[in-house]
């Protein structure tokens, strides 16, 4: 038994040490783990990520000390070969280990799960201040501004968005054409574009950007749909409220 502990004792101080500089680590570099945050629901996924990141480190700690340390304690050797000793190990350990992750499990799927996704949909209800269609075919994408009478159908033509506006775009794919997906980087939600059915995703922006600032500022489809599915892409350019309504204008004559 003293074996065990010893071997136990050192375990989890590699475990502990292993946690707090990951951990450490996490939060340091937490601004340069993820991308331009360009809507609302952007950094609602973001802050989903990061709490599974820091709930996952232990986990993943855990793991790493107790393959370390049994790598460099009970390597190989020439001594002998004869079986080792057997070991027991107490069942309370392994209950304990099945409750942790059991409340481990739930309190994800709580938070961020549910709440996150309830926070996603909050805007479902809500009047958006600017619908844009959305049709996948083979393999481009068609932008059709329905209120302002605007049809983007040139893979050069850029997707402009206004600042500070809730957007919602009703996604689809031709009747007879394949499964795509739509999805921009920056707002990080995606959506499937699916034949005959429609989808809808809303995304609220919050800051001006383009895809000259950013790649993530792209629509890209994240569904193989074939031999052109890498350049079914179409850039994107978040402006303020007062240049979109002239770039409408400019497009409407």
């Amino acid at each position: 038994m003293e074996f065990l502990n010893k071997d136990t004792f050192f375990t989890a101080l590699l475990w502990i040490v292993t946690t707090v500089i990951g951990e450490v680590l996490a939060f340091l570099y937490k601004g340069s783990l993820f991308t331009v945050q360009g809507s609302e629901q952007a950094i609602i996924i973001d802050e989903a990520f990061f709490l599974l990141t820091i709930l996952g480190i232990p986990v993943f700690a855990l793991v790493l000390a107790m393959i370390v340390y049994s790598l460099l304690r009970f390597r190989a050797n020439n001594a002998s070969e004869e079986d080792a000793k057997p070991v027991k190990f107490h069942s309370k350990w392994a209950w304990s280990w099945l409750a942790w992750s059991t409340v481990l499990c739930l309190f994800v799927i709580v938070t961020p799960g549910y709440t996150g996704l309830m926070d996603l949909r909050s805007t479902a209800e809500d009047t958006p201040d600017l619908t844009i269609e959305v049709t996948g075919q083979k393999w481009q994408w068609v932008f059709k501004y329905p209120d302002q009478g605007i049809t983007l159908i040139r893979k050069d033509e850029v997707l402009v968005l206004p600042n500070e506006s809730l957007i919602r775009f009703e996604i689809t794919s031709l009747d007879n054409d394949v499964l795509h997906s739509f999805w921009i980087p920056a707002f990080r939600q995606k959506i499937d574009a699916i034949p005959g059915h429609k989808t809808t995703l809303d995304v609220t922006t919050n800051r001006i950007g383009s895809y000259e600032d950013s790649t993530t500022y792209r629509v890209q489809c994240t569904e193989l749909c074939g031999i052109g599915h890498s350049t079914m892409a179409t850039n994107v350019k978040v402006v303020s409220k007062e240049e979109f309504a002239k770039w409408v204008t400019d497009k409407q004559n």
